[in-house]
């Protein structure tokens, strides 16, 4: 408590106190009582949430593989895994979302028996390219990070359970990638804090979430300041979330040194 309860700290406290106050009293909020906006916040934290979730577990079990194919793969997985990252890293989030969203996905409509098909219903939503874009980010990016944690695994450790008779799954599975989750995991939280600020991009391609809400309310009202507020509040509020979770994640998981 006393470690808490440092100068610093209480006058930061403070500080905000004064600054939420101030913008409880001063500014206009009564646009938050009409259940048209209410809908709107809700399905936009809705939609923000399920689509970070999604893509972070698709992208990690996409990440796992790439990585471990750079790591320890023959030449021929290693390479493509190799040039998916570098096209991944080196080129913008919003290029990735708009080549999906208006280039492959504009050409689906031109094709009769994708048309035709029970997927026409599901390709001809934004949510889709949203997903694989976003996926894709984070293998991307989360595959080098991998790669290198792989790499990190004690070579000796591999070499005792090669010489026990261990087979390579099994090896994988109880040496390789525990150690490498382990080594990745405060990586892992900061790149959820990162995709949680990457999913405002999918709000050019017609999806409503948070970061829309908010513009939709700014246009409707011409209230400009509030919205925004409301809207740092809630990355904010769902930021501690992640972070904790993480920390939580990071107590639980053994420390295994080499």
């Amino acid at each position: 408590m006393r470690e808490f309860l440092k100068p610093h700290r209480v006058f930061l406290i403070l500080l905000a106190a004064a600054i939420v106050t101030w913008c409880a009293w001063s500014l206009q909020w009564d646009w938050l009582a009409k259940p048209k906006y209410q809908a709107m916040i809700v399905q936009g934290l809705w939609q923000t949430i399920w689509v970070l979730v999604v893509t972070m577990v698709v992208g990690m079990m996409l990440a796992i593989p790439i990585g471990f194919a750079q790591a320890a793969g023959p030449a021929w997985l290693a390479w493509p895994a190799r040039v998916f990252c570098s096209i991944i890293r080196g080129t913008p989030l919003l290029l990735q979302i708009w080549m999906l969203y208006y280039g492959i996905g504009s050409l689906f409509p031109s094709i009769p028996w994708i048309r035709e098909s029970a997927l026409w219903p599901i390709l001809r939503q934004a949510w889709p390219y949203a997903v694989v874009a976003l996926s894709l980010s984070v293998a991307g990016y989360e595959g080098e990070v991998m790669r290198s944690a792989f790499k990190g695994v004690p070579h000796g450790q591999l070499e005792a359970a090669k010489s026990m008779g261990m087979p390579a799954f099994t090896m994988f599975r109880r040496i390789w990638l525990p150690q490498a989750i382990q080594r990745v995991l405060p990586t892992i939280g900061g790149e959820t804090v990162l995709q949680l600020k990457s999913t405002p991009l999918i709000s050019t391609i017609t999806i409503m979430d948070i970061y829309d809400v908010a513009g939709r309310v700014r246009r409707d009202t011409l209230i400009v300041y509030e919205p925004l507020l409301l809207l740092a509040v809630a990355y904010m509020l769902i930021t501690a979330c992640i972070v904790l979770l993480f920390r939580w994640f990071e107590s639980r998981v053994p420390n295994r040194t080499a």
